[in-house]
């Protein structure tokens, strides 16, 4: 039987064989570069949705059977864009031609204040990373998040781990006078503003120790209100040249931000929801205790507290109990863009929610992006950027502390036998190994930053002259970020750190901190094409103006009256203020030169008047070639 059946099968194949060489298409051709005519070898062609595939030959031939007589082909080759062509029973001959694909050598990058350049020719060291590297599968919560271990050179640093970010980025160190070692952040030709506001938590942990507090009181950076999914690509300017582009504000060089735009068409409408979780990677764990051990490191006294804890198996990890909250993590976005040949739009939309790793801390952000792109005529065009951010961070009591009352100082300290959970009535007991119950810190006090944002940027673009060998444009920018900052701490008298003549006998800060930032730029820009297409200069020259103004207002109330926690209930109230602008003034010259893409050059200047400067009414230089 099994013999019988063998020889059917065999037979019914062969006699279906013809059938099947009937219903395929064979189809053959030559694939070639689309602009030379150049065939290329080893193009990869592959019938979509199968494992049938050839190679081009040296001379760029290919010859592929279909399996059926319709089908789809797909043509691809490193540095190319990949084509797919639907296949009919008419098609036999096929050429297909392949474009440069426009990424890597030949993707476009800054090269000056007005003016962009292939990579491959570009005179500064600039790093790149386009929209799918910033937000990969899932869009990561913050910008600096973002961009964390995906640019070469740029050393990303969390200052903590409390949500909202918080993040220090260096690409050349610290140069500056002042000692920002932060680099300059340009979105859309806004500069925007990245400062660390401090809302006074030194005033509790004593973590500036004579330092500088700003840095390490947990403060967040303001970058981190942009959000990822926006970004259509990332450009740092790490060289000396950054500084002949931008001046004496690109110190420790420039992170360039592009976000994205619409292009004409079908208005396309991206709807995504992310929901996710967030928890410590490793707890260490509990530490194992004897007898002697806790003798050894808490004294003889502790012994019987230990032992009347093991043996009703009390023992606590507090680890666990402090950082092992599952927060959860939801963001969604909207995004609309399109347009027709004259006017292209973008909107975006953003709310996200993320919890912390911590009970009661979390970061909230809710983002509206507008961006117009508009032809008003063959002579002009103009390029419109919006965006406005509303957030709130929960943050917690971490990062540097010398009076040992933060979570983590305070948690290390504190053995698993003792017990600082609320009695029936809500009542925390005192941390006797530690300056505080952290537990009863976590649950009453208040750490919270809200800020609302914008940030509005246009550029005007008017071609004053057109010809075969030159063509003269004037382009003008302006750019404004403005954010209003209000940071509320409270730290009830109940605390531990607080009552009992400890501490301050509880305490309230408020901080408003108003911050308005604009720029402007004109430049005059001409290509001029010589020698038959061989040779290009490209002339760039133009003025820039940078306002920076910031209204900083910090109240520190201590001694309070029972529960209040208004600044005027309070028996000692300290207000520091600090108001600071800067007013700068620069020119841009730069002269570029290309012949044939074999010999490329590019010289420039840029004088600097600045109200930081011992002498502000005199012009520093910045040269580069």
């Amino acid at each position: 039987m099994k013999r019988n059946y063998l020889i059917r099968v065999i037979a019914l194949l062969l006699f279906m064989a013809p059938f099947a060489l009937f219903g395929q298409t064979l189809v053959r051709g030559t694939v070639t570069d689309f602009g030379s005519g150049v065939p290329l070898p080893g193009v990869s062609v592959v019938v979509v949705g199968t494992t049938t595939g050839t190679s081009t030959d040296a001379d760029g031939n290919y010859s592929i059977q279909l399996p059926s007589s319709t089908g789809r082909l797909t043509f691809s080759f490193l540095g190319y864009v990949p084509q797919t062509i639907n296949i009919t029973p008419a098609v036999t001959e096929l050429p297909v031609q392949l474009k440069e694909s426009t990424t890597n050598l030949q993707e476009v990058v800054v090269t000056g204040l007005a003016t962009t350049v292939k990579r491959a020719n570009a005179a500064n060291a600039v790093s790149t990373i386009n929209t799918r590297e910033i937000t990969g599968i899932t869009t990561p919560q913050t910008i600096d998040a973002a961009i964390s271990g995906k640019l070469v050179g740029a050393n990303v640093v969390s200052n903590s781990g409390a949500p909202g970010g918080g993040i220090a980025m260096k690409l050349r160190g610290i140069t500056s006078v002042f000692g920002n070692a932060q680099p300059l952040y340009v979105v859309d030709g806004i500069i925007v503003d990245n400062s660390s506001v401090s809302s006074g938590l030194n005033a509790i942990t004593a973590a500036g120790g004579g330092g500088n507090t700003s840095t390490q009181d947990n403060a967040s950076n303001r970058i981190a209100d942009l959000n990822p999914d926006d970004i259509e690509s990332i450009e740092v300017l790490k060289g000396a040249s950054a500084a002949a582009i931008y001046g004496s504000l690109a110190s420790a060089g420039v992170v360039i931000i592009t976000t994205k735009r619409g292009a004409a068409g079908k208005t396309l409408v991206d709807l995504s929801q992310d929901v996710g979780v967030a928890r410590v990677s490793k707890l260490l764990g509990m530490r194992t205790l004897t007898e002697e051990r806790v003798a050894a490191s808490f004294g003889q006294a502790s012994v019987p507290a230990f032992i009347a804890a093991r043996d009703a198996g009390r023992l606590i990890d507090y680890e666990e109990e402090l950082y092992g909250n599952t927060g959860m993590l939801y963001s969604t976005r909207l995004n609309v863009s399109g347009g027709a040949e004259k006017t292209r739009f973008f909107v975006g939309g953003l709310i996200q929610d993320e919890e912390g790793i911590v009970k009661n801390t979390g970061y909230e952000k809710k983002s509206l992006r507008f961006n117009l792109d508009h032809t008003l005529s063959n002579r002009f065009d103009f390029s419109l950027s919006t965006n406005y951010i509303n957030s709130s961070a929960d943050r917690g009591l971490t990062n540097n502390d010398n009076a040992g009352v933060s979570f983590g100082v305070a948690m290390s300290s504190t053995p698993s036998f003792v017990n600082l959970f609320p009695d029936e009535s809500g009542l925390y007991p005192n941390n006797p190994f530690g300056a505080s119950n952290f537990l009863q810190t976590r649950d009453l006090i208040t750490n919270n930053e809200t800020t609302n944002r914008f940030l509005g940027g246009l550029t005007m673009n008017a071609y004053l002259q057109e010809s075969e060998v030159s063509n003269t444009k004037l382009v003008i920018r302006a750019g404004l970020d403005f954010y209003n900052l209000t940071t509320s701490a409270i730290f009830p008298r109940l605390l531990q750190f607080q009552s009992n003549g400890n501490g301050t006998g509880g305490a309230v800060l408020r901080g408003n901190n108003y911050n308005l930032n604009t720029n402007y730029a004109g430049f005059l820009v001409n290509t001029l094409n010589l020698a038959d297409n061989s040779l290009f200069l490209t002339t760039t020259a133009g003025a820039t103006r940078e306002n920076f103004n910031r209204d900083q207002v910090l109240n520190v109330a201590t001694q309070l009256i029972g529960t209040q926690t208004n600044l005027d209930q309070a028996g000692a109230v300290e207000v520091d203020q600090t108001v600071a602008t800067e007013r700068n003034k620069g020119l841009f010259f730069q002269e570029e030169v290309n012949f044939r893409d074999q010999i490329i050059a590019t010289a420039g200047l840029r004088l600097d008047k600045s109200s930081n400067n011992a002498e502000s009414n005199e012009f520093q230089a910045f040269p580069k070639f």
